[in-house]
């Protein structure tokens, strides 16, 4: 179990929710476990209605540099999507930043209808399949048009940039700067990590305007009902850079009816170089969490270090 879940006592649930609804009583808490980072639960109360409670961790341990403000990151996402009508997600009913009740900082949203892709896939025919991927190629295609004039986190005045190139070489500093300070391993060094870096400065100049980006939309955090996708959760790593930063991108892992929802099934080689390069972050990042979270083993460290050296070898040979 990550370090950074933040469990409570039934007590404690029932203070929050009294807070958040005191017209209501809660009749079930059930945590739902799919998540490393944050604690969540079902809540059932006696009238019949849901909510999905989200609690965040109530110290710094476990998280990463790049990982600020998640929980306000979270609820902004949400409430710009649901603003701009793009793209369905659930409403923020309830959000307490006091740590009065709780350690951590907690909220209360709708609870969507439907199940997650992931947990559908055994069930869905190849047509029903290519159908939710077109869909979820649209919907990033949704998120990419709400715009914003700098590049950077949700949630941080800190993190505002005036170009990508200089929040992605940002996002590098601090994810490396985590591994030296708990003496992980570095292949490649962050000397020839930066080098290689600025001689791509170029490719991510060509990228003018910020997009929202949701960064994590795995087929886990898409949402389904009556074979159509009906929702997206998980908006807390969200942030203003360009949409090939998000997961569906990923070297190896396009699909193509995703990309055709999309609208764009070819890419330039700048993209191509990019693309690597958010591959490349991602997997660096993945491996740093497994020491910093607690739930790594040897072999899954090993494999993250496998793909950090072929992504590597890859950007310095293309």
């Amino acid at each position: 179990m990550s370090v950074t879940k933040n469990k409570q006592s039934v007590e404690t649930i029932n203070k929050m929710a009294k807070a958040a609804f005191p017209d209501k009583t809660v009749e079930s808490a059930d945590e739902l476990t799919e998540g490393c980072c944050n604690t969540a639960y079902l809540i059932v109360f006696t009238d019949g209605s849901k909510s999905i409670l989200k609690i965040a961790s109530g110290s710094n341990e476990g998280y990463l540099s790049n990982e600020v403000n998640l929980m306000d990151t979270e609820v902004k996402a949400m409430r710009i999507m649901r603003d701009s009508g793009a793209v369905n997600v659930a409403e923020v009913q309830y959000y307490d930043k006091s740590k009065t009740i709780c350690s951590g900082t907690y909220f209360f949203m709708e609870a969507l209808d439907g199940q997650s892709y992931y947990s559908l896939h055994s069930s869905l025919t190849d047509e029903e399949a290519a159908q939710l991927d077109f869909e979820s190629g649209r919907i990033e295609r949704s998120i990419a048009s709400v715009k914003n004039l700098y590049f950077g986190f949700l949630c941080s005045e800190e993190y505002r940039f005036d170009c990508l190139y200089d929040f992605v070489h940002k996002l590098f500093e601090n994810v490396l700067h985590d591994m030296k300070a708990r003496d992980i391993p570095t292949q490649p060094s962050p000397d020839e990590i930066f080098a290689l870096l600025e001689k791509d400065k170029i490719y991510f100049d060509e990228v003018k305007q910020a997009s929202l980006t949701h960064f994590d939309m795995w087929d886990g955090n898409i949402f389904v009902s009556d074979k159509h996708i009906c929702g997206i959760i998980d908006w807390e790593r969200a942030m203003w850079a360009e949409p090939l930063f998000d997961a569906p991108f990923r070297s190896g892992k396009r699909n193509i009816n995703m990309l055709k929802g999309y609208g764009q099934t070819e890419f330039s080689y700048a993209e191509k170089r990019r693309i690597l390069w958010y591959d490349l972050f991602l997997y660096v990042t993945m491996k740093t969490e497994d020491f910093y979270r607690g739930y790594g083993t040897a072999e899954s460290v090993a494999a993250m270090q496998k793909n950090i050296d072929s992504t590597f070898r890859e950007l310095r040979m293309i």
